[in-house]
């Protein structure tokens, strides 16, 4: 037992070395890339400097190493592996009695815990990152005007009716949208207020609104009841829980919001009539991010263990390469059927995972087994 624990801890050590390498260098690599791209689209743009535009490949990189992750983990786990049964190591511990499993077991949860600080500690840090990187981008060199801009300049909002009906909506249509000074300014609004039973309250139309400070402010405005006139033009106020930034990140990826953030993120978007798809997506797709690291460690080992003396040596490292690229095919074409609705979201982050590790259960257990 002394000695499997022992040769446990060797074997994480060499796989963790491993994957820490491959993870630095193909995050460099991806990130270099990025960098002659970014040199490319501000060769037009003056206000775009060198400094500024190694800031923002900078800032992406811990995005860029968050999703290098499982590739890093898979073709670190197969050098290790192969590297170790070149050397006869794992062959002359196998013909000692210890079993694959054994000491498989240090490396898998070692992926694991990879993946997990990944999903915990990286991703709220990458998510801060990006948000500014795509300021900067945004700002300097892009022609569009931000996220609201994408939308059209009109924007639908929900929510929570604090006034007439607490278990009601207000459902907000504004035709223009700009920000200015953390302020979002609307023109040609229209509010409709609803009970809890979606019957019609009242209806507001103003020339502009201010989003500002927790509360709405109509300027401008006319109440509409059922079997009423129209009242005089006047300035209204309603509260809300929404805010300026907010309502921008609601536009922007999911990738720039923190792990921790997002659940109450998606229960917002909820209330205030969002589609929360790309979000909950995304969200699940963090949590299945161990799971998917442990996979590809078991992968690397499948497809990495084979003794040099029974040839093919080759061949069985370059299907072990196939695999993971095409488990990551299957992950993104997953994900675009969970993005258009036609898969659950559940189903779409949580299923190329799954049935990666037990492919390469099955794998294992065939040359461990016979």
């Amino acid at each position: 037992m002394y000695f499997a624990a022992t040769l446990s801890m060797y074997v994480s050590r060499q796989f963790m070395t491993a994957v820490l390498a491959m993870l630095a260098a193909l995050s460099g690599l991806v990130s270099l890339f990025d960098f002659i791209e970014l040199l490319r689209r501000s060769a037009t743009k003056p206000d775009a400097t060198f400094g500024l535009v190694t800031e923002i490949a900078a800032l992406r990189l811990p995005y860029v190493a968050m999703q290098i992750l499982p590739f890093a983990v898979l073709l670190g786990g197969i050098l290790a592996f192969w590297r170790l049964t070149r050397s006869s190591e794992l062959i002359v511990a196998r013909a000692c009695g210890v079993s694959a499993w054994g000491f498989l077991a240090a490396p898998v949860l070692c992926a694991l815990a990879l993946g997990g600080f990944a999903t915990v500690a990286v991703s709220p840090l990458s998510s801060i990152m990006l948000a500014r990187a795509e300021v900067l981008d945004n700002t300097y060199l892009r022609t569009g005007g931000g996220p609201l801009a994408l939308a059209g300049g009109q924007l639908w909002l929900r929510q929570a009716d604090h006034g007439l009906d607490p278990q009601g909506v207000s459902i907000l249509h504004a035709r223009g949208v700009q920000l200015e000074k953390k302020r979002l300014l609307a023109h040609d609004v229209s509010v409709f207020r609803l009970d809890a039973e979606d019957r019609l309250l009242e209806r507001i139309e103003a020339s502009s609104a201010t989003l500002d400070h927790g509360s709405w402010r109509f300027d401008n405005a006319r109440t509409i009841t059922p079997d009423h006139m129209p009242d005089a033009p006047h300035s209204i106020t309603l509260a809300t829980d929404l805010t300026v930034t907010r309502v921008q990140e609601s536009f922007a990826s999911p990738d720039t919001l923190s792990v921790w953030a997002l659940p109450d993120f998606i229960a917002l978007l909820d209330r205030s009539g969002f589609s929360t798809i790309r979000h909950r997506l995304h969200f699940q797709s963090l949590l299945a991010l161990p799971l998917l690291g442990a996979t590809m460690a078991l992968v690397s080992a499948g497809f990495s263990m084979r003794p040099a003396r029974r040839g093919g040596v080759a061949r069985m490292i370059g299907s072990g390469v196939a695999e993971g690229f095409a488990l990551f095919v299957v992950s993104k074409v997953a994900e675009e059927f969970g993005q258009s609705g036609a898969l659950p979201v559940m189903l779409a982050a949580w299923a190329p995972a799954a049935s990666g590790l037990m492919m390469a259960i099955a794998l294992l257990l065939h040359l461990e087994d016979g």
